[in-house]
């Protein structure tokens, strides 16, 4: 074939193409003429609304069906998720509706733009925003309902010891929602079958699972693979079974990591229960009067468990394996306080402190001898501390104790063994003037008014108690009275130091509140202010040189005005 054949024939072959060209764009141009003539001023095709089609209709058209298609779906749950949660509203609670043609006028009509259009014909369709009106007083409580719901703050992940194993809580990731998307996704989504979807930024938790897991198998799984034991004497040991590790190590989160905590206390509680049976307990000598001449009983010397030493290391111990996990009680002697020597020349003829208190009822009298005389005779040796539930032991009916008035809340009750709490107030103050050191008392909430102002003392069996040590060198010996309306309690032994005793007045006044009580029990009552007060005691040697001087301040509540319905 010459050259000019072949210049021809790629002319005439792209001549053709260029018509065929011409003419699709031709044809295209009259389908997009007519397809314009035909939906000029009707909505997009494809679009939807809350899941209604609504494509191709004219806008008066379009607005008609929304609302016939849409009017119920106000009442109808919607739901909204954040990540892993998610949560419910109904729109009409929360001031939401549609406004139907607004958003028809959003959603405009079919685009001039011929790709647009095309996509309409092929395309999957879209779900169009709706325009809600908005009752901001109804929604406001229902996306703080919703903010709370959907947020959420992290949860630590947690290893503890249970029944002898280890037993993991995973960590928890929180959410963190911002309250401003929050009410635009709302507002604009609801109606969307799809739901509110709602970004949540994710906060990771301190104690991470990489954290958990290097306790879990490190220091948990050491302290419950073997027994703890401490062996005694008499063939008697002491024994931590890997089922009760749990009361003993536990794993706290400190700064992004689990520590690792051993309560030795816990520990000790554990292994006395039955090393507690080789010891031996000491008893003081005890003087009676009552026949009119002295008699003593001998004091003996005790045997305790030296529990600093027997757990020393006990922290490496509860980790170890093997035999390091076996140790023995180390043991020491623990002599008489108030020997049978000392009880034979003591001497109790000096009164060193003493103190009655006055108005009680028969039944509170009851409980009062009844404390009275078992502490009646209670020696007291230079250093040891008295404890008065320690000393009269439980309190109960079994015990010879009977129902007795009591202030509950600050109004009147009745209690088996009401009416110590007064045998304790004189016990208080006698120990306060011989100058004893208080180690523990607790006064009463409100002021019972036959007590002298911050300085008196209430008990409670197991809870509340009422202690002072001997701080003299000499032992004092408590002797109660009752009888005629009147408690008294001294303390005798060697008198070497004068106690003052200086309030310091009331102040701060707090005015009672009224208070409606049901029920056959119920005591009206008018009511007593509250206020603040001082006491200062000043201890003095005998020559009159002050040895100390402390204040106490103590704040009554008022007691309510009670009226019976």
């Amino acid at each position: 074939m010459s050259e000019s054949n072949s210049q021809d024939s790629g002319g005439k072959g792209l001549r053709i193409a260029l018509g065929a060209v011409v003419g699709l764009f031709a044809l295209f141009g009259i389908i997009y003429a007519v397809d314009y003539a035909l939906t000029q001023g009707d909505v997009p095709r494809g679009t939807t609304v809350g899941g209604v089609d609504i494509g191709g209709m004219e806008p008066a058209e379009a607005q008609a069906v929304l609302e016939r298609e849409l009017g119920g779906k106000v009442h109808e749950p919607a739901t909204v998720r954040a990540g892993e949660r998610e949560a419910t509203f109904v729109p009409a609670t929360a001031g939401l509706s549609i406004d139907y043609a607004e958003t028809v006028a959003q959603i405009g009509t079919e685009s001039l733009n011929p790709f647009l259009r095309l996509e309409g014909l092929i395309g999957s369709g879209r779900e169009a925003d709706i325009v809600s009106r908005v009752d901001d007083a109804a929604l406001a409580p229902e996306l703080e309902r919703l903010h709370a719901e959907l947020s959420a703050a992290p949860e630590d992940g947690v290893v503890e010891l249970i029944d002898a194993r280890v037993a993991v809580t995973d960590p928890v990731n929180g959410h963190e929602i911002d309250p401003a998307p929050l009410r635009e996704r709302v507002t604009a989504d609801w109606l969307d079958p799809a739901g509110v979807e709602v970004e949540a930024t994710i906060t990771p938790p301190a104690i991470d699972e990489a954290a958990v897991r290097k306790v879990a198998e490190g220091d948990a799984a050491a302290a419950v693979a073997a027994p703890l034991t401490v062996t005694g004497r008499d063939d008697i040991n002491g024994v931590i079974e890997p089922a009760r590790m749990g009361e003993v190590v536990t794993f706290v989160p400190v700064d992004g990591a689990l520590q690792t905590e051993i309560n030795t206390e816990a520990a000790q509680g554990i292994l006395a229960e039955k090393l507690g049976e080789t010891e031996a307990r000491k008893q003081n000598a005890l003087i009676d009067f009552s026949g009119g001449s002295r008699q003593i009983t001998p004091s003996v010397d005790g045997v305790k468990i030296d529990w600093e030493a027997t757990l020393e290391g006990f922290r490496e111990r509860v980790l170890a394996s093997g035999d390091e996990r076996t140790w023995e009680a180390v043991y020491e002697d623990d002599p008489a306080t108030f020997t049978t020597e000392m009880a034979q020349t003591a001497t109790f003829d000096q009164v060193v402190g003493e103190f009655s208190t006055s108005g009680y009822s028969a039944a509170s009298g009851v409980n009062i001898s009844r404390v009275a005389s078992i502490v009646n005779g209670a020696i007291v040796a230079p250093g040891d501390t008295f404890s008065l539930n320690g000393y009269t032991g439980p309190r109960g009916a079994s015990q010879g104790y009977v129902e007795s008035g009591i202030i509950i809340n600050g109004r009147a009750g009745e209690a088996v063994g009401g009416g110590i709490s007064q045998f304790a107030t004189t016990l208080y103050n006698a120990a306060y003037f011989a100058g004893m050191q208080d180690v523990a008392h607790t006064p009463h909430s409100y002021y019972i008014s036959r007590y002298p102002a911050g300085r008196e003392a209430t008990v409670f069996e197991g809870a509340i108690d009422l202690q002072f040590r001997n701080n003299s060198q000499y032992p004092v010996r408590i002797e109660t009275a009752v009888g005629g309306g009147d408690v008294t309690v001294r303390l005798t032994g060697v008198k070497t130091v004068t106690v003052e005793s200086v309030n310091g007045g009331r102040w701060a006044p707090t005015q009672p509140r009224e208070q409606t009580v049901s029920g056959n029990d119920c005591i009206p009552s008018g009511g007593i202010p509250g206020f603040t007060t001082s006491d200062t005691r000043i201890i003095r040697d005998l020559s009159g040189a002050e040895i100390s001087r402390e204040t106490q301040t103590t704040r009554y509540d008022p007691q309510p005005i009670v009226k019976c319905s």
